[in-house]
């Protein structure tokens, strides 16, 4: 039977481990907050503006930073609003709106990563036929499912969520997510649970086969191929496998901090302040990540960020003084 005391807005209780040093935090996310804007708009700026980064992989890249852009904006304003108020309450509103925002842009962030590792495969076993596979009108089609397979899967799911009334309001996170809040249901919550378990598969596992089998065929050829040629594909699948491997670990904290949650060993010996770090991993590094290491490896895009900063001296040289 439903609780007639049904609750309309929460409170996020891990802001409470923070209030000590709130100010220092609030520095901290402020500035990663603008670096991770700053390096995501360079990025899109410099492939929007250099017709010679008009291809594929550069358009993947372009995408993978207007996520992180989208990922960023979903959390850090909220949390350095609350770093600065001393409520830490939010409404069933913002809490859905923020669930869907996070949500959709930790499963597009996978769908892009796992498009770009198709793209690699292409590039380095099928570098003849690359612009007949990857034509405009694929990659136009790979960056639209990248985005609307994520928002439609999870929505479908999503829409039970918002169909919950809730009867607590205590949500041990700096930001809203959907496990937590399910927890807080009024009704039992396992079968939603389990479909729940079964979206995230859809929105897992097709991409996984992708990465896993492009990067399997990228061995293969190696395996065989010139030193030469094995040091160009490392040099191409770098900062994509780094990108991988970055999104990766921050998946696989959140699923440890969901574990230490239900476990003894969570209060005896893994700090809260760390297990906020572990909340927000894969919310704010890849996003940080992902245009510095593209930014830095790849040389084209390198020296295209050095001619925008240095364009300006060009046009205003240094005026010499006349006698």
């Amino acid at each position: 039977m439903e609780n007639g005391s049904v609750v309309t807005s929460f409170i996020l209780k891990a802001y409470t481990e923070l209030e000590d040093h709130r100010y220092v935090y609030f520095t901290g996310f402020l500035l990663l907050f603008i670096l991770m804007v700053l390096t995501n708009v360079i990025l899109i700026i410099v492939i929007y503006t250099e017709k010679g980064l008009h291809e594929p992989m550069y358009f993947f890249m372009c995408n993978l930073a207007v996520n992180g852009i989208y990922g960023t904006i979903s959390l850090l304003p909220s949390v350095l609003g609350y770093l600065t108020s001393h409520s830490y309450e939010i409404s069933l509103t913002a809490c859905l709106l923020q669930i869907y925002c996070i949500h959709t842009y930790a499963t597009v962030e996978f769908s892009i990563l796992a498009v770009m590792g198709y793209d690699r495969f292409v590039a380095i076993c099928h570098p003849l036929h690359y612009h007949q596979l990857m034509s405009h009108r694929k990659v136009c089609t790979f960056i639209a499912v990248s985005w609307i397979y994520p928002c439609i899967v999870f929505g479908l799911y999503f829409i039970l969520t918002t169909q919950r009334t809730f009867c607590d309001r205590i949500i041990e996170r700096v930001y809203c997510i959907s496990f937590e809040l399910l927890k807080l249901s009024c009704l039992e919550i396992s079968t939603q649970t389990n479909v729940g378990f079964v979206v995230t598969i859809f929105l897992i596992v097709p991409q996984l086969l992708m990465i896993l089998f492009s990067y399997a065929q990228i061995l293969r050829i190696c395996l065989f191929a010139s030193k030469e040629s094995q040091t160009k594909a490392i040099q191409t699948c770098t900062p994509h496998l780094l990108s991988v491997i970055n999104y990766s670990v921050g998946c696989l904290f959140e699923l440890i901090s969901n574990y230490l949650k239900f476990s003894h060993f969570n209060t005896a010996q893994v700090p809260y302040k760390a297990r906020i770090f572990l909340f927000l991993y894969f919310l704010i590094i890849p996003p940080l990540f992902n245009p510095v290491i593209y930014g830095v490896s790849i040389t084209a895009i390198r020296a295209q960020i050095l001619k925008l900063f240095t364009t300006k001296n060009k046009l205003n040289p240094p005026q010499v003084r006349m006698k």
